[in-house]
């Protein structure tokens, strides 16, 4: 499995602005995968920061909006069969998200729970435009944010 993520990773790097957006887009969802990985890696390459950026954020986003439509079906059978995110969570995450609206969406990117928020946001049906406005803007911070620290990371290092 090893063999295949590692092949994987490198097609995806080899691909480009488009390969990084396909593995921001895998890990914007429920799929566990590494797109930060794919980000330093072009970065280190020479393509754009700024580009990279926008094409990791976008991609996560969309990512993340198949998690709000999930949710937005309502079927909590397939959430848990597919997406193995436990109907509690989503209750717990409903609870607390009421009277917050879709502005939460800007969370989406925090790990363990920014797939529980953004289908708790799809089954509360908040407003579209906000919720996916306010992911991106959330996605698109923290990209900036990780590619920062990794890069002085990696200053430092080498």
């Amino acid at each position: 499995m090893d063999v295949f993520i590692d092949t994987l990773i490198q097609l995806l790097i080899d691909w480009g602005y488009v390969g990084l957006f396909i593995s921001a887009l895998l890990a914007g969802s429920i799929i566990p995968f590494s797109s930060e990985l794919v980000l330093v890696a072009l970065v280190n390459v020479g393509l754009s920061p700024a580009v990279c950026v926008l094409s990791a954020a976008l991609g996560n986003t969309v990512g993340g909006m198949t998690c709000y439509y999930m949710g937005r079906l309502g079927r909590i059978d397939w959430i848990e069969k597919y997406f193995k995110v436990k109907k509690e969570k989503i209750d717990r995450m409903q609870h607390f998200l009421q009277g917050k609206g879709a502005l939460m969406a800007f969370f989406a990117f925090l790990p363990f729970v920014g797939e529980a928020i953004a289908i708790a946001l799809g089954f509360m049906r908040s407003n579209l435009m906000l919720t996916t406005v306010s992911m991106f803007i959330g996605k698109l911070l923290r990209y900036m944010a990780m590619l920062w620290a990794l890069q002085g990371a990696l200053t430092v290092i080498g």
